[in-house]
């Protein structure tokens, strides 16, 4: 296997260390080398320690390891707390300096032209005679390299889990967006925000959480394809518009980002609790898509059937994404498929009674009731058959092996990189709600082994209620301390449970 670098880059909120994070990842990516980074901070915008880790390698990468190449500290604290995953061969830089002054130096360090950081810089058009400035004193300062880094073909695309979400709306013919700024769904409004004059759609903020659900249910029911979103805390409160959806009938997409709870949490951490909620939120019985994302590829194509199946069957569609999904950049190499959206409702008559179907006057006729109840049911099937048309899970790994990995949502990155080593079959689930019960094929006979960002493995007690299979606790790699799955860590755990 081709070796892989890590680069932490540290300090308080506002010193800067997103940007040279990016600009190095986006000069990677451009000379052919696969990048996947992640950021951890604290709910603060000054001070604090925020740090981004970033990993490299000539063969795909699709999360961060615990040992690190280069750390960049912007201040002693980040020294202090990361020294200690430092590599006995690695390097720190340290020093009061800009952050575009250790730009320079890592690429010196990297190798990479200076060319190619002065392009970059222009393109980034704030303070350039200021950062280029910066950027050469490093370059010239730096003597040393930790590898060889040489130009080849640009690979692919370099994008998070976020733009995934809005490039994947805005390919359904997306009308209209409106959410509450909320970690770690915020980006999705700003984004969509920044492209709706281009794109002819509309993207709004409104005052609580309570509005936006129910401005979405006015919008949809004229007919526009409408999106809302929030994290979890935000979705708790739209639970009753959702329920409305689902009885008047009305397409809604609903975006939920989660981070941990309860209550607030920490919330600008990752989890994987919210899982439930997505599955049963909201009162009564009503037919609901959830769709789950495992990278940005994902993400595009599953919030497309997302507005795919609400439009076509009327009902609510929720996609369950998280923060170390949202907001990492990976780089993916293979295209999107999308497929046409078609509207489905006009402009009428909606409400959250059970209504006469002729002219939606509400009923309390215990037949209409029951003929009104059947119908909607009568979805579930028309859905999971269909549902079958697409990819509601994927495989990876070793395909013949006795072990399997079972897992949804962002882990599938670190699970990925992990099991390279082992004889393992990796299985992610996509399709949360219709669950695709057809791989419990794969499963028969296997060891199954969960990995999830939740205290209680909650996938495995949908797989015990949908197939009758259970997961053994020992064979479930849990956490929960809000922070993501680590590839040589996770690593070695599996092998921990293959022994």
């Amino acid at each position: 296997m081709a070796q892989r670098y890590n680069l932490l880059f540290g300090g308080p909120a506002g010193s800067g260390p997103n940007i040279v994070t990016h600009i190095i990842g986006e000069a990677l990516v451009k000379m052919g080398y696969y990048v996947f980074y992640s950021r951890d901070y604290q709910s603060l915008i000054r001070g604090g320690h925020n740090f981004n880790v970033l990993t490299f390698s000539e063969e795909p990468v699709n999360s961060n390891d615990s040992e690190i190449d280069i750390l960049v500290a912007f201040d002693d604290l980040t020294e202090t707390l990361h020294k200690k995953e430092l590599k006995k061969s690695g390097v720190i830089l340290k020093g009061n300096k800009e952050n575009m002054y250790y730009a320079g130096r890592i690429f010196k360090l990297l190798c990479i032209e200076f060319k190619v950081l002065d392009d970059m810089l222009k393109n980034l058009g704030k303070k350039y005679d200021e950062n280029i400035k910066e950027a050469k004193q490093g370059y010239e300062d730096e003597t040393k390299n930790i590898c060889r880094v040489v130009s080849k073909k640009e690979i692919g695309y370099f994008m998070d889990g976020n733009d995934g979400v809005v490039e994947g709306a805005i390919s359904s013919g997306l009308d209209v967006y409106m959410a509450y700024p909320m970690t770690p769904s915020t980006s999705v409004l700003n984004k969509l925000a920044e492209k709706q004059a281009k794109n002819n759609y509309i993207a709004l903020e409104l005052e609580n959480e309570l509005a936006i659900a129910n401005a979405g249910i006015g919008s949809a029911a004229t007919g526009a394809k409408t999106m809302v979103g929030s994290s979890g805390g935000g979705i708790d409160l739209m639970t009753e518009a959702m329920s409305m959806a689902g009885m008047a009938e009305i397409p809604l997409v609903f975006f939920l980002a989660q981070r941990p709870g309860p209550g607030t949490g920490v919330p600008t951490y990752n989890s994987q609790g919210d899982l439930n909620m997505a599955r049963h939120a909201g009162h009564g019985e009503f037919q609901r898509m959830v769709l789950a994302p495992g990278n940005p590829k994902d993400a595009v194509e599953l919030t497309n059937q997302a507005f795919y199946f609400s439009q076509k069957y009327k009902i609510p569609s929720i996609i369950v994404s998280d923060k170390h999904l949202g907001e990492s950049f990976y780089t993916l190499t293979e295209k999107w498929k999308i497929v046409p959206v078609e509207k489905s409702t006009s402009f009428g008559r909606f409400n959250s009674y059970e209504k006469e179907n002729v002219n939606f006057c509400a009923t309390e006729d215990a037949a209409i009731i029951k003929a009104n109840f059947e119908r909607r049911m009568k979805k579930a099937e028309a859905i999971k058959k269909e549902s079958r048309t697409f990819s509601g899970y994927e495989t990876y790994g070793d395909k013949k092996s006795k072990c399997v990995v079972l897992s949804w949502g962002s882990t599938k990155g670190a699970i990925i990189d992990a099991i390279k080593s082992l004889k393992c079959k990796f299985i992610q689930v996509k399709y949360i709600e219709p669950f695709p019960e057809e791989f419990e094929k794969e499963l028969k006979g296997k060891r199954i082994i969960l990995v999830e960002n939740t205290s209680t493995g909650i996938l495995a007690d949908i797989l015990r209620e949908k197939t009758g299979i259970l997961i053994d606790d020992k064979n479930k790699i849990l956490r929960y301390d809000g922070r993501p799955f680590l590839a040589d860590e996770l690593n070695k755990e599996l092998k921990k449970r293959l022994k």
